[in-house]
């Protein structure tokens, strides 16, 4: 839900467009082209609002995950090239290639079912192949197997836009990305062998290219950085990344309740003294996780203050002790209010997952707004 309906809650998101494009600007590396991955919305930010910021800040490539994602893209008037990080599903290619997204082949069938819908109109699309080098999610693997492979696809008529391969740790081992990277180059030295040049050579996920410079090659992929979430706690921390969004809502029910009173579904929460309850209309239907029980703070007038009891689909209840809230009063989820902050990082420590998780979990039922 974005800025522009209708909406009653004061449950909310608000994105800092400004940050967005602070943080494009503090990763974008001289003489290296930038894609600003945008898929799931966005990492829950809003995907529109965030590739035209990021395209403002010199973003010359976007990357989304599945065909409808770039479609409404190029729906909502954004004509930046569009990569489709996998390949095209069966049935959405002919769509896919008359809005001029730009495909990925790892795979045979996949090869063929492009093939098909293009026909002698072939030569006029350059493809970018991605090679498995040993995050064994999608990719050509073996990756000897990558020239051959390459070769079928100019044998098609495409052209060969790119090769490109994807990190598994490269926030956390050197050794690893080190042993990725070398496989790569191993596969572009065989593929030129065989008489073929991609246009362009990219590796670099947010992490590497911070961490890993001979990693950035033609063209960087960067996620999680341009929302101002650092891949893993102190990495880039220099660089003075912005978190871009924070979650608020605000205090509609405040109760007094007595030592020993216990709250929310399975009275799993008791009170060890008199405290004041907040309630609050936020729930795991919003994408807050129900691993949040009695386990995550939020911030009320500059304090902390624990989700008290289990996390239900549409209202949690925070314990404030001796700090009668007001009615409306602000709760920030995640983000700053005051000197003390939420991070997603935080959230996704506290809920047994990651940061990414915790942003991309939250719902298209809470309102997006933008600060330019």
């Amino acid at each position: 839900m974005s800025e522009g309906r209708v909406s009653f809650r004061s449950t909310h998101v608000e994105v800092d467009l400004d940050a967005i494009a602070h943080n494009v600007r503090a990763l974008a590396c001289e003489g290296v082209g930038f894609m600003a991955v945008v898929k799931a919305d966005a990492y829950g930010h809003g995907a529109p609002e965030v590739a035209r910021a990021c395209v403002g800040a010199g973003a010359a490539w976007l990357g989304v995950a599945l065909v409808e994602e770039g479609l409404l893209l190029r729906a909502e008037g954004i004509d930046s090239p569009i990569m489709v990080l996998s390949e095209f599903p069966p049935g959405a290619e002919a769509e896919a290639l008359a809005a001029g997204l730009t495909p990925v082949l790892a795979s045979a069938p996949g090869l063929h079912r492009l093939a098909a819908v293009t026909g002698a109109t072939a030569s006029g699309i350059a493809v970018h192949v991605k090679v498995d080098t040993g995050m064994h999610r999608l990719g050509v693997w073996p990756p000897r197997e990558a020239p051959a492979f390459v070769t079928q696809v100019v044998s098609a008529g495409f052209g060969l836009g790119g090769l490109w391969t994807h990190f598994a740790r490269s926030e956390e081992d050197a050794s690893t990305t080190k042993d990725q990277l070398d496989r790569f180059l191993d596969v572009v030295d065989a593929v030129r062998d065989a008489g073929h040049e991609p246009t362009m050579l990219h590796t670099a996920n947010t992490a590497a290219t911070i961490l890993h410079p001979e990693a950035r090659l033609d063209l960087v992929r960067v996620g999680i950085g341009i929302y101002g979430i650092e891949p893993a706690p102190g990495v880039g921390t220099s660089l003075g990344l912005r978190p871009a969004l924070s979650w608020r809502s605000s205090v509609t029910m405040v109760k007094r309740l007595a030592a020993g009173e216990r709250i929310s579904y399975g009275h799993r929460y008791e009170l060890d003294r008199d405290a004041w309850i907040a309630v609050v209309p936020v729930g795991y239907a919003d994408g807050y996780p129900r691993s949040l029980s009695s386990n995550a703070d939020v911030l009320i007038a500059g304090r902390r203050c624990r989700v008290a009891g289990n996390v239900t689909m549409d209202q949690l209840m925070v314990d404030c002790g001796e700090l009668q809230p007001s009615l409306g009063e602000e709760v920030v989820l995640l983000g700053q209010q005051g000197d003390d902050m939420i991070t997603a990082h935080e959230l996704g420590d506290r809920a047994g997952t990651i940061a990414y998780e915790i942003l991309a979990r939250i719902g298209a039922r809470v309102p997006r707004r933008y600060r330019p």
